[in-house]
Formats: C-alpha cells, sequence, structure tokens
C-alpha cells in the first residue's frame, strides 16, 4: 500500500498551552486533526465556563486564515469546583468534558483533586446530566512506586468510582499498563481509554538505558516493555473503546534538558504519521480509520467528521528540534526516520 486516505482523524487528549508557545504549536494538530480535546492546565488552569470559552477564543485566533479545526473545550476539576459550573459547562456546546488530575500528578496540576471523595458529589451530578469525566489514571502516593502508580490507580480510585457511579462516561487517559488494558477491556460501555503514540513505540529502556533521555521523559513514565506490548495490542484490536489521544505536550528544550526536568513530549508534529507507522507494524492498517476517526467521536456522541486526509508511504526524517515561542522545542521522534508522510 503506497496511499492511504482516512476520515479526517481527531485528538482526544491534546495540551497547547498558551501565549506564544500556543500560537506556534496549534498549526501542527490543526493539518491533520479536524477537532481535538484540550486540556485545561495551564497558569492558572481553566476552571470556569468563561475561562474555557475565553482560551477557546485565543486558539481560535492563533489559526491560519480558512483553517476549520475546532478545540473541544475542558474544565480542570478541583475540590472547590461549584456545582453551578459543572452545570454551566455541560450546557455549553463547546464545552464537552471535565478533566481529573490528582493534585501534583503532572505538569500544572498542583490544583488538582487532593481525595476523589472529595468530589462525589459533582460526580453524581455528572453521571446525572452525562457529563464526561476525563482522568489522569495515577495516584501520587509518596509510598507508591512510579512504576506502580496507574495500576494502584485502578484499585485504589477508578473500579470504586465505577462501581459507585455505574452510568458516569469516564475516559482513562493515556493508558500505559497491561492491567489498564485489562480492565477496559473487562470494563462497561461507558468506559474507555486514549493511547498516546509515545506509549506504543517506547518502553522504559529508550528513557532510561544508555543515559538518561531527558526528552522521553513524560507522566504516566514509560514502562516495561510488556505493557507496552499489551497497549499496542489494545490499539490495534478493533476494540471501539480505545481510540486516539497524543498527549502532546510542548516544552521550551532548557525545561527538558534540567536538574528536575518536565514530563511532556510533544508528538503533535508528527503524530498522525507515527500512529500509521505502528498500525502498519502491527499489521492492522486497515483499523486505523476506526482508532483514529470514528471510536472516540461514538464515545462523545459526536457526528463523523466529512473531510479526509491522505497518507503516503515515503521515508522522511522528523526535524531535530522547531523553533517555537522564541525558543526550541525537540518533536518527538526526532532526527529519526518515519515512513508515512501527510500528504
Amino acid at each position: 500500500m503506497q496511499t492511504l486516505t482516512i476520515t479526517c482523524p481527531d485528538d482526544f487528549h491534546l495540551h497547547l498551552r498558551d501565549g506564544a508557545m500556543m500560537h506556534d504549536v496549534v498549526e501542527d494538530s490543526a493539518r491533520q486533526f479536524a477537532r481535538a480535546i484540550i486540556m485545561p492546565n495551564l497558569k492558572p488552569p481553566i476552571v470556569t465556563t468563561a475561562q474555557a470559552l475565553a482560551y477557546r477564543e485565543r486558539i481560535k485566533s492563533a489559526l491560519p486564515p480558512g483553517c476549520r479545526f475546532e478545540p473541544m473545550m475542558t474544565l480542570f476539576l478541583t475540590d472547590n469546583t461549584p456545582a453551578d459550573e459543572i452545570r454551566a459547562a455541560r450546557e455549553n456546546a463547546h464545552i464537552y468534558a471535565v478533566k481529573y488530575y490528582p493534585a501534583g500528578a503532572t505538569t500544572n496540576s498542583e490544583n488538582g483533586v487532593t481525595s476523589i471523595d472529595r468530589v462525589y458529589p459533582l460526580l453524581e451530578l455528572m453521571e446525572e446530566i452525562r457529563f464526561p469525566l476525563l482522568m489522569h489514571g495515577e495516584v501520587t502516593d509518596a509510598d507508591i512506586d512510579i512504576f506502580d502508580r496507574e495500576r494502584v490507580f485502578i484499585e485504589r480510585i477508578l473500579d470504586p468510582l465505577m462501581q459507585r457511579f455505574v452510568n458516569l462516561p469516564v475516559v482513562f487517559e493515556h493508558i500505559t499498563t497491561r492491567q489498564a488494558v485489562e480492565f477496559i477491556n473487562q470494563g462497561p460501555d461507558n468506559l474507555a481509554a486514549t493511547i498516546t503514540p509515545h506509549h506504543l513505540l517506547l518502553n522504559r529502556n529508550a528513557l532510561l538505558a544508555r543515559g538518561l533521555r531527558p526528552h522521553y521523559y513524560c507522566l504516566p513514565v514509560l514502562k516495561a516493555e510488556q505493557h507496552r506490548e499489551a497497549i499496542v495490542a489494545a490499539a490495534t484490536s478493533g476494540h471501539p473503546r480505545f481510540f486516539l489521544g497524543t498527549d502532546s505536550a510542548p516544552h521550551a528544550r532548557h525545561t527538558k534538558e534540567s536538574a528536575c526536568g518536565c514530563a511532556g513530549i510533544y508528538s503533535a508534529h508528527s503524530a498522525i504519521e507515527l500512529y500509521a507507522e505502528i498500525f502498519e507494524r502491527a499489521g492492522s492498517l486497515d483499523r486505523l480509520e476506526n482508532f483514529a476517526s470514528r471510536f472516540g467521536a461514538e464515545f462523545y456522541g459526536l457526528p463523523q467528521n466529512s473531510g479526509s486526509i491522505t497518507l503516503e508511504k515515503t521515508d522522511w526524517t522528523v526535524p531535530a528540534d522547531l523553533h517555537c515561542a522564541g525558543d526550541t522545542v525537540i518533536p518527538f521522534w526526532s532526527g529519526q526516520t518515519c515512513h508515512w508522510k501527510l500528504k
């Protein structure tokens, strides 16, 4: 196969940042994806409907003329989020979900939820109005090994939550483990998961073997090969509750290459090409369209996109670096060969 045409895909987990950085990275996503769920962990976080709509306008204003990319906004859940704010967000056509971060779990999550039971009343309301909850699936307890945070999250938080709120739509974000795959496979129809290109392509040896590679540092952290193989099998299986979410997250080079490097991988530059490579390696290229363009939309109750994109089977080299916001960003797969190219 030398070309592959699929319905325009969507990215159901995207970090665009704000200001000059957002202006310089949003076009990478817009040329590949028709829509994207935009993460709210800015400084300060997006905690109100008014803030989400203002952020949406900043994103739209940064797009090239005539670009139809649609940012789908979210609210940042805190211990003190008012119920009226949840209702207002649900009634707004541009806000699609609420994002749960455990406090301190990842970039700009200091204002996240300190204990899941503190927001149970809000989750009861979200279940009643069928408002999706997007969950960063880790615990942050100091006594839990970083490689076990996702597994323990399933046991302590997600499993009890799914049993208590049986009608709440939940997306388990950027899954990284065999246990997460098994939990989704055995779970109800109101539970789904997103999967990133970096977790599909890399295991923890890429981060830690033969020297520390800070540009492969992300949260959840890369896991062992058995877990990578499990999520590749899930993504390429044709199961309708696994779908595309890049978790693309740009950071300036100097903030990655530092004494306390930031977590995040910028994959938006070549995301759909890398997903195509992953699916081709697995012998499942015919299943890419459903994973990228259908299953996520169906879970969110959205119509399918009307346009299409075409990928060509041709080798090209991902740039070693990109100039963004007056600084340098190292894209995922930098300097390496990609075997599919967006036409």
